[in-house]
């Protein structure tokens, strides 16, 4: 049998279970990549998918990479045969990787088999910001603020979304830039066990906060004006992006929205480590190989695929070959069509 398939069979988790029941009953399953679009008008990226043998079993995928494909009659000799067993343990059962040159892949596996080597989540707590429920009334422009009366103690300097993090750190600069734009970057942060002071109420009370209360998320709450779960991150990570993820560090102390990923560190002392590794290519490989692509060239990072970044200890980072690195960011890039789109 053969079929066209999403290109996600390459990555997505829900794909892993398909190909572990076609190589438990068929001799041969065999995935072809192919980078250009099968249906240019359409943002889904397709690859090919088929199997022989029914009644046998194999222990190894047979994968080929294409750069577009052409009518033919039977499948392509396949480029690569992955061991079920790499496929599993090295790749997190992907095969997106393979896509990469083989050097490429023995560089990353070696630098994620060094002793000293960390995946994020070993260093850091990585989690979505705060639900509101209702971004437009819980969140502030400073005239607005000023206008209600209501108190500094209540407000809170928050990211709204990746666009405005600038490059590296998140300062009190970047912050008062915010303030004097009159940007609506004001979170209404009121704690449980407090009164609720009159200014704060006044606006609670306005048709607005009655339409707030209303929404799916205030309504489930008690009370429905407190938003739950807002932190304080070390840092702040991109988890929709264009290029490359942005890591930056929070020097300002702002809270942060869903739609950027919260960063804490379980030890200080990882900072520094971590601030190096925002400098490296190897982190945008990493980034590129555990994330994966979306329509439009996007690149997503769920909190799963952002614990797994690669985060080796700067030497062996500083002894890597660079252009081997910058090869394979090409080719991921341009397999999300990145490369060719922007």
């Amino acid at each position: 049998m053969s079929f066209v398939v999403p290109a996600e069979i390459g990555h997505a988790p829900y794909a892993a279970p398909l190909i572990e029941y076609l190589v438990a009953r068929f001799a041969v399953v065999h995935v072809v990549a192919v980078r250009d679009k099968f249906f240019p008008e359409l943002s889904e990226d397709c690859w090919l998918l088929s199997a022989e043998g029914f009644g046998a079993q194999t222990d190894e995928i047979c994968f080929s990479v294409l750069d577009a494909f052409v009518p033919m009659s039977a499948p392509p000799q396949p480029g690569i045969r992955v061991p079920l067993h790499e496929w599993r343990e090295a790749w997190n059962r992907r095969l997106r990787p393979f896509i990469m040159p083989a050097a490429a892949r023995e560089l990353y596996r070696g630098a994620v088999l060094h002793p000293q080597t960390r995946r994020f989540g070993e260093v850091a707590n990585i989690g979505i910001g705060y639900v509101t429920g209702a971004n437009n009334f819980f969140h502030l422009r400073p005239s607005e603020a000023a206008l209600w009366g209501i108190p500094e103690e209540f407000l809170h300097p928050t990211v709204r979304n990746g666009r405005v993090l600038p490059p590296c750190r998140l300062t009190a600069t970047t912050v008062e830039m915010w303030y004097r734009n009159d940007d609506p970057v004001l979170l209404l942060r009121l704690p449980k066990c407090k009164d609720v002071p009159t200014p704060v109420r006044k606006y609670l009370d306005t048709a607005d906060g009655q339409r707030a209360h209303e929404a799916y998320k205030c309504r489930m709450r008690e009370p429905w004006y407190v938003v739950p779960d807002v932190q304080v991150p070390d840092f702040f990570l991109t988890y929709m992006s264009g290029r490359e993820p942005n890591l930056v560090r929070n020097e300002a102390g702002c809270t942060c929205t869903n739609s950027v990923h919260s960063v804490r560190l379980r030890d200080g002392s990882e900072a520094v480590r971590l601030g190096k590794a925002r400098e490296s290519s190897f982190l945008k490989l990493s980034c590129e190989i555990e994330g994966h692509p979306l329509g439009g060239g996007m690149l997503k990072l769920e909190p799963g695929e952002a614990n797994r970044l690669v985060i080796p200890p700067p030497d062996v980072v500083s002894r890597l070959n660079g252009a081997i690195i910058e090869e394979a960011i090409t080719t991921m890039r341009t397999w999300r069509h990145y490369a060719r789109e922007s």
